[in-house]
């Protein structure tokens, strides 16, 4: 999928259209074996074979207390999920054709002048390269004037955007080019200076600014089919799209970022629903100019903190993109997503062993989460909306539901039968599979691999959800190898040993209600407190 994505780039100096895009990772190229129909058929075989050797003995040797222990759990679980599922394709198939008309006729009689702002720091020249050939036709393609804000470090890459700038727009007026050059003291400060260059162009309040990453190259349509929804409605304050990726690294990597931005297409699609995005992607939002310009959005984007009962007041590392997230909910602005316009986002994973890497990723993603969920979630359902108040709450929920059948099938399989785990491993082949068909109603084509995948991201994305929870104050970039620093007023071994302690505290207690519920572990009586 990744070398037909690829291809489509290759093959068209306009950009990667939405359409390019996904007819070149679906009818127009060669299947992958792992998507064939063979490959799924030899899938269901298996699995089919492996409920029939199981013996008869093994379907019943799990008592009523484990089926107790998991029963409403799942019904939750997969009824929550299902949820989101229906609500994606009512917004995908239902409302948003009727937007994108309304958008498309609201650009076409008054367009608004457009700002891309490109962050580049740490990225190989081919790569910046194909950033910002795309966003210098984007800015030639929209329906207004556009500048191109570079924010940048290095003084090659100033020399690179210049030459390209001047071969892709050449001697005309519509389409400018601002240079921003900044240490390299990280990606908040390379936005604060881009957002504040835009403002001494004093933009109009319906103009739009494109936040773009350094290795993120957007559509050629991408402001002709965007800005408009900020016509449309004044309370709409950003926007996110959907996105692809082209993965430099091994087939285990490229299977699971197509995964992973397969199930983000329908989280998206659930959420826009409410309007409300769970967050503005820092791969390409959208804002409106007036609000990129406001110096209390800046000053959060630029210098965000939060005040932890435990560890005191740390500054935000990572998560610029939930730092804007969080001041537009909080100031109650929309924000939408955009599902037929697809950036295609370049990864590099940060190691080439996969378990190590989706660690590093994890805890930075799932930290960027976390650190800003408890704020989010004080804003409470009547300002926020329930349904994203809810999802929301669920951030913190899921991570310690989603491990429940795990635990529960390890104590029946040690406490009461090893059959046990030979059902689970049966109920999650069977089920990750399905969850995997699901997703045909967002791309193409889905790997058999994915069922292995979701169950990956299940269990060890909850294990370091739960990690970073009592650990929010570690913070680290995967490209540009920084780490937060520890202040004198709280020693590093101190605050360690009680994060290792809270945490240790509460597996433990997670699990003894777990095997309690399951009638493993004895209900205490009085006799266990006599003298």
């Amino acid at each position: 999928m990744t070398g037909l994505l690829l291809i489509s780039f290759a093959s068209t100096r306009q950009g990667v259209q939405v359409t390019s895009i996904r007819e070149s990772a679906g009818n127009n190229g060669s299947v992958c074996l792992s998507e064939s129909v063979g490959a799924h058929i030899l899938y269901v075989v298996a699995v089919a074979a492996f409920a029939a050797a199981l013996p008869p003995e093994a379907y019943v040797s799990v008592g009523s207390g484990v089926i107790g222990a998991i029963g409403i759990l799942a019904m939750w679980r997969y009824g929550w999920g299902l949820l989101h599922f229906i609500r994606a394709l009512i917004f995908r198939k239902l409302i948003f054709p009727s937007q994108r008309k309304a958008s498309d006729e609201a650009i076409r009689l008054d367009p608004p002048n457009a700002f891309l702002l490109v962050t580049t720091f740490r990225i190989d020249s081919a790569v910046t390269t194909r950033v910002y050939r795309a966003a210098f036709e984007a800015a030639l393609a929209a329906p207004g004037k556009a500048t191109v804000v570079a924010s940048i470090v290095e003084a090659g890459d100033q020399r690179l955007i210049k030459s390209l700038f001047q071969a892709i727009c050449g001697q005309q007026d519509k389409v400018d080019l601002v240079v921003v050059r900044i240490a390299g003291t990280g990606k908040r400060d390379a936005l604060a200076y881009g957002f504040r260059a835009v403002a001494r162009r004093a933009p109009a309040a319906d103009d739009v600014v494109a936040v773009i990453d350094g290795d993120s190259i957007v559509p050629r349509d991408l402001v002709q089919k965007c800005a408009g929804f900020f016509r449309l409605d004044p309370e709409v304050g950003a926007l996110t799209t959907d996105e692809l990726s082209e993965v430099r690294g091994s087939r285990i990597f490229q299977e699971w970022y197509a995964l992973r931005f397969a199930q983000r297409h329908t989280l998206m699609s659930s959420v826009g629903l409410s309007e409300r995005v769970l967050t503005l992607t820092g791969r390409m939002s959208m804002f409106r100019a007036n609000i990129v310009c406001d110096p209390e959005f800046i000053r959060q984007v630029e210098l965000d903190y939060v005040d932890h009962w435990r560890l005191g007041r740390f500054k935000f590392l990572t998560g610029d993109d939930k730092s804007s997230w969080f001041w537009l909910l909080r100031n109650g602005y929309k924000m939408l997503y955009v599902p037929d316009i697809v950036v295609l986002t370049v990864e590099d994973p940060p190691s080439e062993n996969f378990v190590s890497a989706a660690a590093m990723l994890m805890v930075r993603w799932f930290g960027n989460m976390l650190r800003t969920n408890a704020r989010a979630l004080a804003l409470g359902p009547r300002k926020i909306g329930l349904f994203t108040w809810w999802s929301i709450l669920d951030q913190r929920l899921s991570m310690w539901t989603s491990l429940v059948g795990f635990f529960v099938a390890l104590l029946a399989g040690f406490f009461i039968s090893g059959y046990a785990l030979l059902l689970y491993a049966l109920w999650i082949l069977t089920t990750r599979y399905i969850l995997t068909l699901s997703l045909l109603a967002s791309r193409q084509r889905v790997s058999v691999f994915y069922p292995f995948l979701l169950y990956f991201n299940q269990i060890f994305g909850s294990l370091i959800k739960v990690h970073v929870t009592f650990r929010l104050d570690r913070q680290k970039w995967t490209r540009q190898k920084t780490t937060t620093a520890i202040g004198a007023k709280r020693p590093l071994i101190a605050s360690n040993l009680m994060s290792a302690y809270m945490h240790s505290v509460a597996l433990i207690a997670f699990v003894s209600v777990l095997a309690w519920s399951m009638n493993v572990l004895p209900t205490p009586n009085s006799m266990f407190f006599l003298p």
